[in-house]
This record gives C-alpha cells, structure tokens and sequence, in this order.
C-alpha cells in the first residue's frame, strides 16, 4: 500500500521529463495537479483528513484557565493573564478564571467542577509542572486523565529545547482528556506559556475539542 501512494503521489507531483533529467529535481504542481491531489487523498488518505477534521472544527471554544502556584495573584499572574490575552485574540470564550495553591485535593476538587460544566470544552493549567516537592500538578492528573496526549508533551520538551537547552527535560508537560473535557498542563513561566500556546495549543485547540466529542 506504501508503494502505490509513493507512486500516486509521484506521478502527481513530479515532472517526469525533470524527474528522468534529475533525480533531485523540485517538484512541479500546477493548480490542476494541487486539486487533483487533494481530491485524491480526500478519499481515502490519511495526509488529508487531519486537514479536513480541522477546517470542520468549531472556531470558539469555552476554556477555563486555572494557574497553580502557591504566591501569585490576579495582579502578577502573567502567565494566566497571557493565556487568557491569546485566547480572546483568537475567538475563544474564557469562562473560567481561578489561581489555585498545588495542592492535590484542591485541583482534584476544581477539575471535577469543571468537567462538570457542559460548556467548558476545555482547561488550560499552568504551573506545577516540574519536579520539585510542590510540583504536583501533573501527579494529579495520571490519576485523572482517561486519554493522554503523549505527542503534547513530547513536541513541547522538544521545541523548548531549541530554546533553552536541556533544561527542557525538566518540564513534566502534558495534556489529554477528563471526562469528556481537554485537559492542558504547561509550565508556569510566560515563556513557556508563550511558547506552548503560540505553537500547540492555539493551532490544534479546536481541533481537539471536535475530536473529542466525535
């Protein structure tokens, strides 16, 4: 099956005067070609359909936004106030707003409220997240979460590694489902909540949530 989409693929793709001329010839797409490929992948092919499930998607989705830490405030939670800043930009709906200590019962009290909540779609936490005897946050949630997202936290190490070096191994990032609801746990610094929201959460938001309530 591999070598039939290869050579699909390739026949679309590729100019075959160029590609004979040149192994390592660009490819050539006309318009035509480009509708052609779409359709053809469309019916069946797997590159298309996370497309398709995304432009399907609801554009607004209602979060809450909760941050753990045991000394901010309203006032110097930058990371929440980021948070919530980017997802008002973009058309999602901030319904509920909290700044908890990390302690266990509490985030297990607070995210069962949450999922009870019809509307909320999806929680967004911040802080909690590293490996100090506070950090609890995601000690919680593999005991909570019923669906993982292995790949969140994996791209998230990886992408702060570019950025900060091996420091990233210390981030214990991770995201999945409660109940019907996702569940998003990042670290607490802006940085990383700049990151994290800017090149995953924002981009595949939405499609998440479709996902989880197909």
């Amino acid at each position: 099956m591999r070598r039939k989409e290869r050579v699909a693929q390739d026949t679309i793709l590729i100019n075959p005067s160029r590609r004979a001329a040149s192994p390592r010839a660009s490819p050539e797409v006309s318009v035509a070609q480009a509708g052609s490929l779409r359709n053809l992948l469309l019916d069946g092919g797997e590159l298309m359909s996370h497309i398709e499930h995304k432009e399907r998607a609801p554009k607004a989705v209602t979060c809450a936004v909760i941050t753990i830490s045991d000394s901010r405030t309203v006032e110097t939670d930058t990371s929440g106030q980021l948070i919530k800043e980017r997802l008002a930009r973009h058309g999602h709906t901030i319904k509920h707003y909290r700044i908890i200590k990390d302690e266990p019962d509490q985030l297990r009290a607070l995210l069962s409220s949450l999922a009870a909540d019809e509307e909320c779609q999806a929680i967004i936490l911040n802080g909690g997240t590293g490996i100090s005897r506070r950090d609890q946050t995601v000690d919680v949630l593999d005991q909570m979460l019923e669906k993982r997202l292995p790949g969140f936290g994996e791209i998230f190490r990886f992408l702060s590694y570019q950025e900060i070096g091996s420091a990233a191994i210390l981030s214990r990032a991770v995201a999945g489902v409660y109940k019907g609801t996702v569940v998003i746990s990042i670290p607490g610094s802006p940085a990383a909540a700049k990151l994290a929201m800017d090149r995953l959460i924002l981009p595949e938001l939405a499609h998440m949530v479709s996902e989880v309530n197909r």
